[in-house]
């Protein structure tokens, strides 16, 4: 199949068919997963944060909440059952709403966080030529345990090379390492550090700086 054609047309209409299909199918999981982040911490049972999707336009991300909202770092914060949901991406699942609005797609490069926008290279910034996705070629070449520079190498590769063929063997790949619960964390942290850009380090944060009770870098 033509990319462009795919890209423009077919991809539209799979990613809304593929999050309605799974809504209804992960329909009882959604609600079991609902009530115990309720019981566990409370509410609200969703977090939503703001992203940049097509084009760096916001959007309000939805997911599963694995944080206590509370003073602390990330690692602090999560809690047991965050960490469960994590490990087999059960937290990403909402975001099939947000797939079926038309805000993501099934595959694409990872919606950050705003405040990256201005820290991308003229390259790296190519990662919002299109869509987010819930999952992308970067997640199925380590995820979280691959350092960002590599990380937005994938996400600009995807964006130059993306098609039918590519994106069913990201879905199977993805299945692959969620069972195999690989790049889950960076080393040493509940997620992946945050970007600073080219040359930048977490460190280059005013000094003193507080810990965000709703970030989820993620």
């Amino acid at each position: 199949m033509d990319r462009r054609l795919y890209r423009l047309h077919v991809k539209r209409w799979l990613d809304a068919a593929g999050a309605f299909i799974g809504l209804i199918i992960l329909s009882p999981l959604l609600l079991i997963v609902a009530v115990l982040v309720r019981l566990t911490m409370g509410a609200p049972v969703h977090f939503t944060q703001t992203r940049p999707g097509l084009g760096g336009r916001p959007f309000t991300i939805l997911k599963f909440r694995t944080m206590r909202r509370s003073p602390g770092t990330d690692a602090e914060r999560l809690t047991r059952l965050g960490r469960l949901l994590r490990r087999f991406s059960i937290d990403e699942l909402p975001e099939l709403w947000n797939v079926l609005k038309g805000e993501m797609s099934l595959v694409g490069p990872r919606p950050l966080m705003m405040q990256y926008l201005d820290r991308y290279t003229p390259e790296q910034a190519r990662r919002h030529e299109i869509k987010p996705g819930i999952t992308g070629w970067a997640q199925v070449n380590g995820r979280n345990a691959i350092t960002w520079e590599q990380k937005f190498a994938f996400d600009v590769w995807y964006v130059d090379h993306q098609s039918l063929w590519l994106d069913v063997r990201i879905l199977a790949l993805t299945a692959w390492k969620v069972l195999k619960r690989e790049g889950i964390s960076q080393q040493g942290q509940a997620t992946m550090e945050e970007f600073m850009g080219i040359g930048g380090t977490v460190a280059a944060r005013a000094p003193g700086a507080a810990s965000q009770p709703t970030r989820e870098r993620r």
